[in-house]
């Protein structure tokens, strides 16, 4: 187990919400990671198809407290998990699970997220060294379908996160289905929500989760 695996996982169990910060400028990275930070996220995740995203990484790696967690999303290459990581991040996230990709960040010393969908996916997934699995697209898995994966995988193995479509209202019933943690995509932040907006979302999602949790 690796220490970005520790960390993942203590910052999980704070708060099990990634903030997706899809197309954030760098100008934007730290006052966007001070409000999130603020509202309660403790891991926040720059996808890489975004522009700029390796300085964005790198902005917010410079701004926040040791404890928050940075990620860098959309991970495809094994070019791109040593760029992210160059930058400062210590979760790499796929959309997919590449053998590749998954080989270099277990080299890197950093934690795994690769997207899956069916139970093939997910065992090959954890047998290549996941940390956790994003459960992506999760508008198609749905919250049944994520309640047969769980049925059938080790809870211990891996926490499984729904990633898109998340949102406020959509937590406590991903999380009676199994989730661990959710992706927080566009309903939290998009480039055009100015700082209010987003402080606005990030407080909702975290109202939403303390709400299921008392």
């Amino acid at each position: 187990m690796s220490r970005a695996d520790d960390r993942l996982r203590e910052a999980a169990l704070a708060m099990p919400l990634v903030a997706i910060l899809r197309g954030l400028a760098p100008e934007r990275a730290r006052a966007t990671a001070r409000i999130l930070v603020e509202a309660g996220f403790r891991v926040i995740e720059v996808p890489l198809n975004g522009p700029r995203a390796l300085e964005a990484i790198a902005e917010i790696k410079r701004s926040v407290p040791g404890q928050i967690v940075v990620g860098a999303g959309t991970v495809l290459s094994r070019d791109d998990a040593q760029a992210a990581v160059r930058a400062g991040a210590e979760i790499l996230v796929m959309p997919n699970t590449d053998a590749r990709v998954m080989a270099e960040g277990r080299a890197l010393g950093v934690a795994l997220m690769p997207g899956v969908l069916t139970p093939s996916e997910a065992f090959n997934a954890l047998k290549r060294g996941a940390h956790a699995l994003k459960l992506f697209p999760a508008e198609i898995a749905q919250p049944q379908g994520l309640k047969a994966l769980r049925s059938v995988l080790p809870k211990s193995k891996a926490a499984i996160y729904a990633v898109g479509g998340i949102t406020p209202d959509s937590l406590r019933v991903w999380h009676d289905a199994g989730a661990d943690g959710f992706g927080a995509g566009g309903a939290l932040y998009k480039p055009e929500y100015n700082e209010q907006d987003v402080g606005s979302r990030a407080e909702a999602f975290v109202r939403a989760w303390g709400a299921i949790k008392r």
